[in-house]
């Protein structure tokens, strides 16, 4: 079976049936290198036996990512709703009283009459897979998946920031907030699909669609407002 033993602080742990030195850290606990001999002969009696830390495994690992992109994100996500509440009201108001009239590529007329009847089957219209744009999406959304699978907790005001760049992009907010939401859903998916969040892959999906909608539309609302001035 073999130990593993630090010269620095003169201790040692024998290995138990089923343990490789690779289930543990590389590191004593003084500070010292950890080095595997397969016999210990010390006549030294100095020496003493030690715990050794193991390696956290591959499920320790998934959970603690998990909880911190859980955590980081919440307040940020948070942030936005309220934004997103504040201004909504706003929002509305000015496309309601909006001289031109916006229209959605379907024909329909929303900016003279709000929230009215057009307004809702615009909505509804773009209730499928039609006027996404791929092009965008889809390198969007590797972009987004891989800061999720290799730097979450870092770049995670990053894929806000993106998200909402994309509703920016789009001429119609209806459109945009779509085109923002299918990329919040790929990337949360196909990002928690590789870290291993399999227990938690369907609500993560539908957080990030959420994020998506929301960043999107702040996008889309940015852009009225700048073209309003």
């Amino acid at each position: 079976m073999g130990y593993l033993i630090c010269g620095k602080c003169k201790s040692y742990y024998e290995l138990q049936p089923g343990e490789s030195p690779k289930d543990f850290v590389s590191e004593c606990g003084c500070g010292g290198k950890l080095r595997y001999v397969e016999n210990l002969d010390i006549v030294d009696p100095s020496w003493r036996p030690v715990y050794i830390k193991k390696k956290p495994t591959k499920k320790e690992v998934l959970k603690d990512k998990t909880r911190s992109m859980s955590s980081i994100p919440s307040n940020i996500k948070n942030r936005l709703n309220q934004f997103f509440q504040k201004h909504f009201g706003n929002l509305l108001y000015n496309i309601r009283n909006r001289n031109r009239v916006h229209r959605t590529p379907h024909g329909a007329q929303y900016g003279s009459q709000g929230m009215g009847p057009d307004f809702i089957n615009s909505v509804m219209r773009e209730l499928n897979f039609r006027n996404i744009r791929w092009e965008v999406v889809i390198p969007v959304a590797i972009v987004i998946t891989l800061i999720l699978v290799f730097a979450p907790g870092i770049l995670t005001l990053l894929i806000f920031l993106i998200l909402v760049a994309v509703g920016y992009l789009f001429e119609d907010i209806i459109i945009g907030t779509k085109n923002a939401l299918l990329i919040g859903a790929i990337s949360y998916f196909f990002g928690y699909l590789i870290t291993g969040s399999f227990l938690l892959l369907i609500p993560l999906t539908i957080l990030g669609a959420i994020n998506g909608a929301v960043c999107g539309w702040i996008g889309g609302y940015i852009k009225t407002r700048i073209r309003g001035r």
